[in-house]
């Protein structure tokens, strides 16, 4: 194994599922040096969460980890059984005690290929502002969910605590993640890493327009133009592809569960080279 060292990212494991923890267990770097974006949804529990994490790093130069919905559920088969921000607070205490780098750690610049860029691991959540037509309020949008039977399993496990709301603690969220970005030096180029894409486009594939509303927040929708960004990248969504909305390149890298990605098939390279997609023609 040798060459130039390449920033990689994945998203959406899913190690719940033997055929998903077995690709992990095949996950390995291209290069010496290499370093790793894990855009959220490893895994329900937090066992299985370290497993996974504690698996790359050993095998991956850095990892750098955000959550994503998944991870955030407290489920009866889990025996951790905190809840909204401190089940969050352990989850990044375990990633330091692995040496995985998380939201509340400082950006770390990479300097290899494509570099210099600073990756800006975001925990910014959801707010039902991505509402389905005819709804104007959050209340409407779920009641539109609910009448056509598309309603995210957050509603069930992903509590907000002591945040009254997952809006509310996604407004607490977007503020904070707004002043760290903003106190980054502009000139050197951001790689923006959330689990939930940042503006709205690439849920107008889904294929139930119902579900968006739990796939991000509008409060987001600039900052890859008020920000200098290099690439965003996602998950969430299960569509791996590569896009761009103002000339910046967005790109989902999740994996996805089986019965998705084994009628299309496995693609030759499981983990995408950040600095270097192409926008889909």
């Amino acid at each position: 194994m040798s060459g130039t060292p390449q920033l990689l990212a994945i998203s959406d494991l899913h190690i719940g599922h033997a055929e998903n923890r077995a690709i992990v267990e095949g996950l390995q770097p291209d290069h010496p040096g290499d370093w790793l974006i894990v855009a959220g949804d490893v895994a329900e529990t937090t066992t299985d969460i370290k497993w996974a994490l504690e698996l790359l790093k050993s095998r991956f130069d850095t990892v750098i980890w955000v959550p994503g919905n998944h991870e955030l559920w407290t489920t009866a088969k889990d025996l951790v059984q905190l809840r909204g921000v401190r089940r969050y607070e352990h989850l990044v205490a375990m990633c330091r005690r692995l040496g995985v780098l998380t939201p509340e750690d400082e950006f770390p610049v990479w300097t290899g290929d494509g570099g210099p860029v600073r990756i800006a691991p975001l925990f910014a959540l959801y707010d039902y502002s991505f509402r389905p037509e005819g709804a104007n309020t959050k209340e409407e949008a779920l009641a539109i969910a609910h009448e056509a039977g598309i309603v995210c399993t957050d509603e069930y496990f992903l509590h907000p605590d002591p945040y009254p709301s997952i809006d509310a603690w996604c407004h607490a969220r977007i503020a904070e993640t707004e002043r760290r970005l903003a106190a980054c030096d502009p000139d050197v180029p951001l790689v923006l890493v959330n689990h939930w894409p940042l503006v709205r486009q690439p849920t107008r594939v889904l294929r139930y327009p119902e579900f968006a509303q739990w796939c991000g927040t509008e409060l987001s929708a600039d900052w890859h133009t008020r920000f200098n960004t290099a690439t965003a990248v996602y998950g969430h969504l299960h569509i791996p592809r590569h896009t761009e909305y103002d000339g910046v390149p967005f790109q989902e890298v999740s994996l996805g569960y089986p019965r998705e990605w084994k009628p299309r098939g496995l693609p030759a390279k499981l983990l995408k080279p950040v600095l270097r997609a192409r926008v889909a023609s």
